[in-house]
């Protein structure tokens, strides 16, 4: 990628940055759904809620049904408040926490989730390592910043539909990024979709980030709608994430695994 340029005190996107993959042309969209589909949920799941995974917990299939296990670290990037935990807790099956705390420290987070892929028709577990860190951590303490993007496969920068100030401060995010991980993917996740009619962010200046920093925009609803990303019909993230990932490998040099016989 090309290196973020400031003109006249605004901030200007790289000159060549990758483009998206297009919807399900990286995995098999719906696929969950399927009776296969089903089958391989079942191993992240416990009395049909969402497992929780430590560091180094990984769900157990049987020879079977053993497949390949593809990683990815993240970073969650944000303004204070604009639901980064809860994004992750969200994709975590984790409970979303009612009243905001800003996150103190460095909070990690593992994320598994089966997915099938378009060309290939393997099946793949996806395995999401995020790294939150709160805003007054990153300016007070100077590591914070180089921890959470060393060897970053991709960077999600959320803003609030109900803060403009998050949503105007992208580029700076987008800037500071591009000095500690020049190569790495990004997306743009808007939260607190569902609060529409409080939004302070129109339609029209969406549009004109979109076309000035091709980049990847998913929106997901905010506390009213946490609970339904633990059913396994509410994944819109889920099914975004996987794509996202293999475009970051492979634009890190990180590639899936080649797969094995069972």
């Amino acid at each position: 990628m090309g290196e973020v340029e400031e003109k006249q005190g605004c901030v200007t996107p790289p000159r060549a940055m990758a483009k998206p993959p297009a919807p399900g042309s990286v995995i098999v969209l719906d696929w969950h759904e399927s009776t296969e589909g089903k089958e391989y949920l079942a191993y992240i799941l416990r009395k049909n809620r969402r497992r929780v995974f430590g560091l180094l917990e990984r769900p157990v299939l049987p020879p079977a049904v053993a497949i390949d296990t593809a990683s990815y670290k993240i970073f969650v990037s944000g303004k204070s408040g604009v639901g980064k935990t809860a994004l992750v807790a969200k994709l975590a099956g984790l409970e979303v926490p009612v009243v905001h705390h800003e996150t103190t420290g460095i909070q990690t987070t593992v994320v598994y989730w089966p997915a099938k892929l378009q060309v290939s028709d393997r099946v793949v577990m996806f395995r999401f390592e995020f790294w939150d860190c709160g805003e007054s951590a990153l300016k007070k303490f100077d590591h914070m910043l180089p921890a959470c993007t060393e060897k970053t496969d991709a960077v999600l920068f959320l803003f609030s539909f109900t803060d403009r100030a998050s949503f105007e401060d992208l580029p700076a995010q987008l800037t500071r990024i591009a000095g500690e991980a020049p190569a790495v993917v990004r997306m743009v996740v808007g939260s607190k979709f569902d609060q529409y009619m409080h939004t302070d962010v129109p339609e029209r200046d969406l549009t004109a980030f979109r076309q000035t920093w091709e980049l990847p925009l998913l929106r997901v609803p905010g506390q009213a709608l946490g609970k339904a990303l633990q059913k396994q019909k509410q994944i819109r993230p889920h099914s975004a994430l996987p794509e996202f990932a293999v475009q970051a490998g492979q634009g890190g040099g990180h590639p899936l695994p080649q797969g094995h016989d069972t």
